[in-house]
């Protein structure tokens, strides 16, 4: 199991203490498990949910004619989070490195975005780069820190994980198609087949409290897709940025952002596992480990009947032969001299 941090540490020993009281099995166990989960996916949004709690609360109770603009105290809220984050122990500083590289990634689309139009912040403050208040990045590193949390948070492993250069290309090839869709044609659908091609095979196991879960990998790129477009909502609404169909009245965000989203997370997908290698299920591990001795052990086997007795793997051929060794000749009788 990859380490916590030393306060989720704290947390995740008293939790099991409490925990451990409940039933292994029937109605109550299937409930345990199913707040376990509730509540370790709250935990590894805490970075986003502070941040669109702060939009929010911007939103409803932020003065209008105060001295400091919306779009820079949200930006000195965002830097305040994030250290918090570091300080209190919440995130490492391994983890920090990555969450930092999705804000640059982020804010370097966010500057050519807002400058083609597909949507725009309101023109205020000091802390910004051209028309892009810096909180921006903020909402990127976000989903950052919440992949990287998630990923130790469930132990999550993964059968038959595509080869990180093949999805680094892929993610590689989608982050281009965010700025040259508004010059050439839209890959998107070509590049979505892509994903499902490249991830389909691949199902993602994790832990919750007692149990193990499996999942296809793209139906949880999906379910986090879904509520990043709902946080979305939440934050338009509360006037952090604006799409253009929104300038003269809000509206829902278009459902058709579920797919831009669901790209995005193939870019954070592939940043992450740079910094965590994917690992495969337990089972798979240990099946490999025995897998490995048992061709050490036939290759240091002489060649001869013995060896051609085991298959290539060092199994017995079908799984159920066993090796007999040739009895020892008997002994003779001046031999018991």
């Amino acid at each position: 199991m990859r380490s916590f941090t030393s306060v989720e540490q704290f947390i995740d020993e008293r939790a099991r203490r409490f925990l451990q009281r409940a039933p292994a099995g029937g109605v109550r166990s299937g409930s345990t498990e199913f707040v376990v989960f509730g509540l370790k996916q709250g935990w590894a949004c805490i970075f986003g949910a502070a941040l669109l709690a702060v939009i929010l609360a911007a939103r409803l109770w932020y003065p209008d004619d105060a001295g400091l603009a919306r779009n820079d105290f949200l930006t000195l809220a965002a830097v305040v989070i994030q250290v918090l984050m570091v300080t209190t122990r919440l995130e490492t500083l391994r983890e920090l490195r990555v969450i930092v590289l999705f804000h640059l990634v982020g804010t370097v689309m966010e500057l050519f975005k807002t400058d083609v139009g597909s949507w725009s912040y309101e023109a205020e403050g000091f802390l910004r780069i051209g028309a892009v208040p810096l909180f921006s990045g903020f909402m990127y590193a976000a989903v950052g820190s919440y992949m990287v949390r998630v990923y130790r948070l469930f132990d999550l492993r993964f059968a038959r994980y595509p080869r990180r250069w093949i999805t680094a290309l892929v993610a590689a090839a989608i982050y281009a198609n965010f700025f040259t869709h508004h010059y050439i044609a839209d890959l998107r659908w070509l590049l979505l087949a892509a994903v499902l091609i490249v991830y389909g095979r691949c199902v993602m196991h994790f832990r919750v409290f007692r149990r193990k879960f499996r999942m296809p990998l793209v139906l949880s790129f999906l379910l986090v897709a879904l509520f990043i477009w709902i946080a979305e909502n939440i934050a338009t609404w509360s006037g952090a940025w604006l799409y253009p169909s929104q300038v003269n009245g809000w509206q829902m965000v278009s459902p058709d952002k579920l797919v831009s989203w669901f790209l995005l997370m193939i870019i954070s997908v592939v940043l992450v596992a740079w910094v965590y290698k994917p690992q495969r299920p337990e089972a798979d591990e240990e099946s490999e480990a025995s897998a490995k001795i048992s061709r050490e052990a036939s290759d240091a086997l002489p060649a001869g009947p013995l060896k051609n007795l085991l298959d290539d793997d060092g199994s017995g051929v079908d799984g159920g032969l066993d090796v007999v060794l040739p009895e020892r000749p008997p002994l003779r009788g001046g031999n018991l001299h």
